[in-house]
C-alpha cells in the first residue's frame, strides 16, 4: 500500500550487477538496533567516500553457480566459467585497490572490510597466465600446449603452401570460389564451385546453405589433415589438464573467494545506496535515543525520484505524544503525509537513506501496519468499512508500543457519527497500548478528540485562503475544514449542484466552515511568519558561526604569541639573563592573560549552573573538547572533579557543558589536579589529530613549567606511529625538554613517551 516496491525498485537500477540487484530488492527491516547503527554508520561512510573520491564499480558477473559446481570431486570448469570467474576477481582487485587509498580514519568500516579479505594469489596468478584477453586459452599456459600449437601453426602454413604450389602448376583457381585455405569439420578444405566438384581429385566435406559452393579437400592434403586431427585431440587433452589444473586451485581458494564475493556484492549494494542518496538528496536518519518522532523537511520519496516538485513537511511528536491526526480538505496532501511517514520509516529500519534534513530521528518500531481507505474488494465481497475492519482485525493481537500504525481515514464508509465512534475508539485502544498511530479523517468527532487528548497531536493541511487550492503544507495543533464544496467545484463540478448542495448545508455548518476557513487563513499566515523567522535565523547563524571562526583565529594568534613570549622568558632565565623569581613572575601573568583570552573567545553563551551538576553526570571539558563524568562536588571552592578517560581535573563549572557521549578508555592509572594547582603526571592525547595533540602538548608544558615539575609522560597510543613521531618531534625542538625516551614495555612501550624537563 505505500508502494515500497517502487523505492526497492528505483534502488535496484542503480546496482551494477544481478547479485547486487537482488539484495536491493530483498532488503529487509532491521530488528537488532545495535546491527541497524552498525548499517547506518556503513552507510554514512559510504556516501562520504561516494561524494569525496567517487568509486564506482563496473558489471561484474554472477559467479555463485560456480560455487556448487566445484563442490563435485569430477568437476572441470570450462574457459567461459573461468572468464566470469576471473572479471570478477579483476573487478574486486580494481576496487580493493582503491579502498586502500582512502582515510583510514574517516573510513574505518569501509577500511576494516577490505582488510579482512584474503585474496587467492596463486589461483589469480594463473588466470593472468593462462586466460587471454578474450577468455582462450594462452599457448603458454603449458609446455605441451605450446608445442603443439606450433605444429599446428606449421601443418597450416604447409597446406598454404601445397595450395600456391597446386594453384600455379595446374591452373585450377577458376574452379575457386575463394582462393584461400578455410576449415570444415576441423580439416583444411578449399571453396570449390559446385559444378566443378567432378573435376577434381578430393573428398567432399560440406555444402553452403545455398549450395553453389562445396567444401572440397584435395589428396594432397590429405596426410596433413589427418595429422592435423591427431594433434586437435592432444591440444584438447592439454586444455582440459590446464582446466582441472585451474579448477583445483579454484576449488583450494573457493572460501576466500565466496568471502570476496559477498565483499563485493555488498559494496555494489551499498554503493547503490550511496547513489540512490545522491539522486533523492537523502542522507541516513537516526534512530532517536529519547523515543521521538521527528522528521524535518521530509519529502515522498517515489514522488521526488519521479520528478516532481515536492513540497516538503515536517511530521513531528511532541515528548509524550504517540498520535498524529490529520485534517483538512480533500486532495491537500493528507494521505500523500501518512505514505511519507510510513516510507521514511520503512527507510530508516532498512538502513536506506530518506530525503529528510539532518538531524531527523524516528522510534525503533518493529512493524509496520497501514489501512487505506482503497481496500475495497469486489473479489472478495468487501465494501471499504468491511474491508478495513477486516484488515484491522488480523494485525490487532500483535500492536504493541513499538508498532506504527497508520489508518487513513479509519471508518469511512459506514453511518458517520458511528464511523467516528469506532475510530476514537480504535484510537483509544491503541493508545493503551502505547502504539504509535498516524491517521487521516474528516469526522469532526475524531477533530476534537485531536486536540482534547495531550497524547495526540492535531495538524491540518493547508489551502491557499483566496484561490482555495491546496498548499501540500501542514498546520500543526489545530484542525481544518473538508472543503468539500470548493474541492468539489475545483475539480470542474456543475455549479448548478454546488449551488444546490450548499442551500442543503445546515446554518450551524456554514459558521463552522466559516470558523474552520478561518483557522485555515491564521495558519496559513502563521507559516509565512515562520519562514522568515527561520530565513532571518539561517543569516543569523551564518554570521554567528564567522564570527566564531575569527575569535577562533585571533585565539589561536594570541595563544601562539604568549606561548613564543613563555619560551623567551625561559630562554633567558636558562642563559641567566633573568632571575628565576622574575621569570615566574612573568610566566604567572602570561597564565593569567591566557585565561583571559580563553574567557574573552568563549564564544558559548550557555553556562552551566552550580545547583544542577551532580555526580555521576556526562558533561565535556570545554577547553579540551573531551567528554568526562563527574566523581566529586567541592562546595566551598564551587568546583566539580572531572574523569576525562584517565586524567582527572578540578574544574570550574564554566568549563562545562551538557554532553558527553561515549567514555575513552585508559590503559593507566587516573591522575588528578586542579585547574589552578598541581598538574597530573600523565597528558592523554590519544585520538587526536597530531596538530590538536600538540597545542594541549604545549599546554601541558607551560603547565609543568610554571609547577616546578622535571618529569612527565605522554600517552600517545601505538596506532600507526603517526602521533608518537609528530610527539617526538615537537619535544626535540621545545627549549625546556631535557630528554625523552619510550616507557619500559610493562608501562605502554611504544604508546607512551617519558619526557624529563631542563
Amino acid at each position: 500500500m505505500l508502494e515500497f516496491s517502487k523505492v526497492l525498485q528505483r534502488l535496484s537500477n542503480e546496482a551494477v550487477s544481478q547479485p547486487g540487484k537482488h539484495a536491493c530488492l530483498g532488503i529487509s527491516f532491521f530488528e537488532d538496533p545495535g546491527k541497524l547503527e552498525s548499517e547506518l554508520i556503513l552507510l554514512r561512510e559510504i556516501i562520504s567516500c561516494y561524494d569525496e573520491y567517487g568509486p564506482a564499480l563496473n558489471f561484474f558477473p554472477d559467479i555463485t553457480p560456480y560455487f556448487s559446481d566445484l563442490l563435485r570431486q569430477d568437476a572441470v570448469l570450462d574457459t567461459e566459467d573461468l572468464w566470469d570467474i576471473s572479471a570478477f576477481l579483476n573487478e574486486a582487485d580494481g576496487f580493493s585497490t582503491l579502498v586502500k587509498e582512502i582515510d583510514p580514519e574517516r573510513f574505518p568500516v569501509l577500511k576494516a572490510m577490505n582488510a579482512e579479505l584474503a585474496w587467492p594469489e596463486k589461483f589469480m596468478a594463473a588466470l593472468k597466465r593462462c586466460l587471454g584477453p578474450t577468455g582462450e586459452i594462452r599457448d603458454e599456459s603449458s609446455p605441451g600446449l605450446y608445442s603443439i600449437r606450433e605444429e599446428i601453426r606449421s601443418i597450416r602454413q604447409l597446406c598454404a603452401k601445397k595450395v600456391n604450389e597446386s594453384l600455379t602448376l595446374s591452373n585450377i583457381s577458376h574452379y575457386l570460389q575463394d582462393e584461400y585455405l578455410t576449415i570444415s569439420s576441423d580439416r583444411y578444405v578449399l571453396a570449390l564451385k559446385a559444378n566443378f566438384k567432378g573435376r577434381l581429385q578430393g573428398i567432399i566435406h560440406d555444402y553452403s546453405q545455398t549450395g553453389e559452393t562445396c567444401y572440397f579437400e584435395p589428396f594432397f592434403l590429405t596426410d596433413l589433415n589427418n595429422k592435423l586431427q591427431k594433434l586437435k585431440r592432444q591440444e584438447r587433452e592439454e586444455l582440459r589438464a590446464v582446466l582441472k589444473y585451474l579448477t583445483a586451485l579454484c576449488h583450494e581458494s573457493l572460501e576466500n573467494i565466496k568471502k570476496i564475493f559477498q565483499w563485493l556484492v555488498r559494496m555494489d549494494f551499498v554503493l547503490a545506496k550511496a547513489r540512490f542518496a545522491s539522486k533523492l538528496g537523502a542522507r541516513p536518519l537516526k534512530i532517536s535515543d529519547n523515543g521521538r518522532l521527528k522528521l524535518k523537511n521530509v519529502r515522498h520519496p517515489i514522488l521526488a525520484l519521479g520528478g516532481f516538485n515536492v513540497v516538503p513537511i515536517d511530521i513531528e511528536l511532541e515528548p509524550g505524544q504517540h498520535v498524529l491526526i490529520v485534517s483538512g480538505g480533500n486532495a491537500g496532501g493528507k494521505t500523500v503525509c501518512l505514505k511519507t511517514l510510513g516510507l521514511a520509516a520503512m527507510m530508516v529500519l532498512c538502513a536506506l537513506p530518506v530525503p529528510a534534513d539532518e538531524g531527523s530521528s524516528i522510534p525503533m518500531w518493529n512493524k509496520i501496519f497501514v489501512s487505506m481507505v482503497s481496500e475495497q474488494s469486489v473479489e472478495e465481497n468487501l465494501s471499504t468499512f468491511t474491508a478495513q475492519i477486516h484488515h484491522f482485525s488480523r494485525f490487532w493481537p500483535v500492536l504493541d508500543e513499538k508498532t506504527l500504525v497508520i489508518l487513513d481515514e479509519f471508518g469511512v464508509g459506514t453511518d458517520p457519527s458511528q464511523g467516528a465512534a469506532l475510530a476514537q475508539a480504535v484510537v483509544d485502544q491503541l493508545l493503551e497500548r502505547k502504539a504509535w498511530v498516524a491517521t487521516a479523517t474528516h469526522f469532526p468527532a475524531l477533530k476534537a478528540y485531536a486536540l482534547a487528548r495531550k497524547e495526540v497531536r492535531a495538524a491540518s493541511v493547508l489551502f491557499d485562503e483566496e484561490t482555495k487550492k491546496p498548499l501540500y503544507r501542514i498546520a500543526y495543533d489545530q484542525v481544518g475544514s473538508s472543503l468539500a464544496l470548493d474541492v468539489a467545484r475545483e475539480q470542474g463540478l456543475p455549479p448548478e449542484i454546488i449551488s444546490r448542495a450548499e442551500k442543503y448545508l445546515l446554518v450551524d455548518g456554514q459558521k463552522q466552515d466559516e470558523i474552520f476557513e478561518k483557522l485555515n487563513r491564521l495558519a496559513v499566515q502563521r507559516e509565512k511568519q515562520l519562514e522568515i523567522l527561520q530565513i532571518k535565523e539561517t543569516v543569523l547563524e551564518e554570521e554567528l558561526k564567522k564570527k566564531k571562526k575569527e575569535l577562533i583565529r585571533q585565539e589561536k594568534v594570541l595563544l601562539e604569541e604568549i606561548r613564543s613570549t613563555a619560551r623567551e622568558i625561559l630562554s633567558q632565565w636558562e642563559s641567566r639573563k633573568i632571575e628565576r623569581k622574575k621569570a615566574l613572575k612573568e610566566l604567572s601573568l602570561l597564565k593569567d592573560r591566557l585565561g583571559r583570552v580563553r574567557d574573552e573567545t568563549d564564544t558559548d553563551p550557555a553556562t552551566l549552573s552550580w545547583e544542577k551538576i551532580s555526580p555521576g553526570d556526562k558533561y565535556v571539558y570545554k577547553p579540551w573538547n573531551k567528554p568526562g563524568i563527574v566523581h566529586e562536588i567541592d562546595e566551598k571552592k564551587k568546583q566539580v572533579k572531572i574523569d576525562l578517560g584517565g586524567i582527572s581535573l578540578w574544574v570550574e563549572p564554566s568549563a562545562l557543558e551538557p554532553g558527553g557521549g561515549e567514555m575513552p578508555v585508559s590503559g593507566t592509572s587516573a591522575s588528578s589536579f586542579r585547574s589552578s594547582g598541581s598538574i597530573p603526571l600523565r597528558l592523554d592525547v590519544r585520538g587526536k589529530y597530531p596538530a590538536e595533540a600538540l597545542l594541549e602538548l604545549d599546554y601541558y608544558l607551560d603547565q609543568a613549567i610554571l609547577a616546578g615539575r622535571k618529569s612527565l609522560e605522554v600517552i600517545h597510543g601505538k596506532g600507526t606511529g603517526a602521533l608518537r613521531t609528530a610527539v617526538h618531534e615537537h619535544l626535540t625542538n621545545n627549549p625546556v625538554v631535557e630528554r625523552f625516551k619510550c616507557a619500559p614495555e610493562e608501562f605502554g612501550g611504544g604508546g607512551m613517551t617519558e619526557v624529563e624537563l631542563k
